[in-house]
């Protein structure tokens, strides 16, 4: 615990939407003898969206990754810079501190009253960077550009969104490359009403996207050879075989819920749910474990059977933030999410795009609602990322910084 008139700590562990958002609830509710710490070793805010775009599209790579100067500077009162970052990865969380694998301020050991965690998911490259240093990643989009410009076929491995998207974006761009998206699953996207598996099966028609479904591809545990510059094929598991010159792994992702292993459960299973490796909470968000109260989870991380996405994520991070301000005021969190139907906002090639949420069953919908819109933009509206994220850009030589 932080002792005396120093000031206490709430941590937040993880610097992307949600915990970003987290991090600016917490600064706009906590009174002045708390301040908040987000634990983030990215060393500029990731732009998740945008990855499938620009490992693609030349020449907006270095905005993905915009600076996190803008992320207290609405932080009410006269002390708003008692909010910092802490530029660091978390090792272990116990249970009233965390080990950090770097020193901050001395120490790699961060004392907390109150820990909200935010950590996601991780997804296979590009939909998540190898390295936490901008230059770093956007030299890797840069290289995965100029891999996909020299191939001349190219085999998506994965129906979800970033499969999807990466598709589309693949065949507009390059209309004379073979694009091929393979998936285990005749409907595309699960998770959805197939409405909107139709309907990208129909935007995957007018490019001239081939579709192979109903069967698994075998990922080498290596991964592919896209190195060698020589075809190679794409297996399945039903024997059959996709011909290709590159190959993007779009499946899956994996908890990020490594540093949970210096916590000790009350009982087994009481802190990650071991069907899916996410963090039990209670409808407050906080965890599960009555040992740990004072312990908060949200947005992807937290199995709180929401759809994970970056706007249910949001409402999240404000209930979190509410039930840890009632707690430091010494009453009892009464914030509760409520979980509704999952929504999307799936960009379909460089301009064409589909806001699609699922029937609201419990309300008695039996329809999804489909907004088809032709209004995006090739950079994806990247400049107005930055606006929203707090960082005033004067030339253009500061999207570099």
């Amino acid at each position: 615990m932080a002792g005396g008139g120093e000031l206490r700590n709430v941590v937040v562990v993880g610097g992307s939407y949600v915990g970003v958002n987290a991090a600016k609830e917490l600064a706009n509710l906590l009174p002045a003898t708390h301040r908040v710490l987000l634990v983030e070793p990215h060393s500029h805010f990731h732009h998740l969206f945008a990855f499938p775009r620009f490992a693609i599209v030349p020449n907006y790579e270095h905005k993905a990754f915009v600076p996190y100067t803008g992320l207290f500077a609405d932080a009410p009162g006269p002390n708003a810079t008692r909010h910092r970052i802490v530029r660091a990865r978390a090792v272990s969380l116990q249970s009233n501190r965390l080990i950090l694998d770097r020193e901050w301020q001395g120490s790699k050991e961060l004392p907390f009253d109150y820990l909200v965690a935010a950590t996601g998911t991780r997804l296979a490259s590009p939909g998540s960077m190898q390295d936490d240093d901008k230059n770093a990643s956007v030299a890797y989009l840069q290289a995965y550009q100029q891999d996909i410009k020299r191939a001349e076929s190219v085999a998506v491995v994965g129906g979800g969104a970033v499969g999807v998207q990466m598709a589309c974006d693949l065949k507009e761009f390059y209309p004379d490359k073979d694009v091929t998206l393979i998936h285990s699953r005749d409907q595309l996207m699960p998770v959805y009403h197939e409405g909107l598996s139709n309907l990208i099966k129909e935007r995957f028609r007018e490019l001239g996207v081939k579709l192979v479904t109903g069967s698994r591809a075998v990922v080498p545990p290596a991964g592919f050879p896209n190195d060698d510059n020589k075809p190679f094929e794409v297996r399945l598991q039903d024997g059959s075989s996709v011909k290709t010159e590159f190959a993007i792994i779009a499946t899956g992702q994996a908890p990020n819920n490594q540093f949970l292993a210096g916590l000790k459960p009350s009982e087994e299973d009481s802190l990650v749910n071991p069907k899916n490796g996410f963090i039990r909470v209670r409808p407050t968000l906080q965890f599960r474990d009555p040992k740990y109260g004072h312990l908060f989870a949200v947005g992807d991380i937290a199995d709180s059977g929401a759809h994970k996405a970056a706007r249910p994520g949001a409402v999240q991070a404000a209930v979190a933030a509410k039930n840890i301000a009632a707690l430091i005021e010494g009453r009892e969190p009464s914030e509760t999410i409520s979980v509704v139907p999952p929504g999307i906002h799936l960009t379909l090639g460089l301009t064409k795009n589909v806001i699609f949420r699922n029937p609201n069953v419990a309300a008695g919908g039996t329809e999804p609602f489909v907004n088809l819109k032709d209004d995006g933009r090739e950079d994806m509206g990247i400049d107005g990322v930055w606006e929203r994220r707090g960082v005033k850009v004067a030339s253009s030589q500061e999207y570099h910084l």
